[in-house]
């Protein structure tokens, strides 16, 4: 189980990473714009009415599709996808079952995705 604690904590190591005001999520500042790399999924509950917020599954950018694919593949207790991530370079990870390790791997890697030249060469330099 992975707490937003543990995603806090996994956050706070990486260089330029932001927490979001009002929905759980994390963005790194790139031009002046944040780009979000992880954030709160907002689930159908049900049909035709407003999406509810999901505070239990993270949605999480990955590199391409290509990605996405292997990933979904792999680790199909926690990761899962529906129809509006459809063609979208993101999965959802399910906190309950994915330890903080996992998480912790599709985090840093989602960052990478996101993050401008200079903090990747700040986090790979060790500061």
């Amino acid at each position: 189980m992975t707490t937003h604690d543990d995603i806090r904590a996994i956050c706070s190591r990486l260089p330029g990473s932001i927490e979001g005001v009002g929905r759980f999520g994390f963005s790194v500042m790139v031009k002046g714009r944040a780009k979000g790399f992880a954030w709160t999924w907002a689930e159908r509950v049900h049909p035709k009415r407003p999406k509810v917020i999901n505070d239990r599954v993270l949605a999480i950018s990955v590199p391409n599709l290509e990605a996405k694919d292997l990933l979904l593949a792999s680790e199909p207790g926690f990761l899962f996808t529906e129809p509006h991530y459809d063609g979208f370079p993101a999965v959802l990870a399910r906190l309950d079952d994915a330890t903080p390790e996992q998480i912790e791997e599709l985090l840093v890697e989602a960052w990478r995705c996101k993050a401008p030249p200079a903090l990747l060469e700040a986090f790979d330099l060790g500061g």
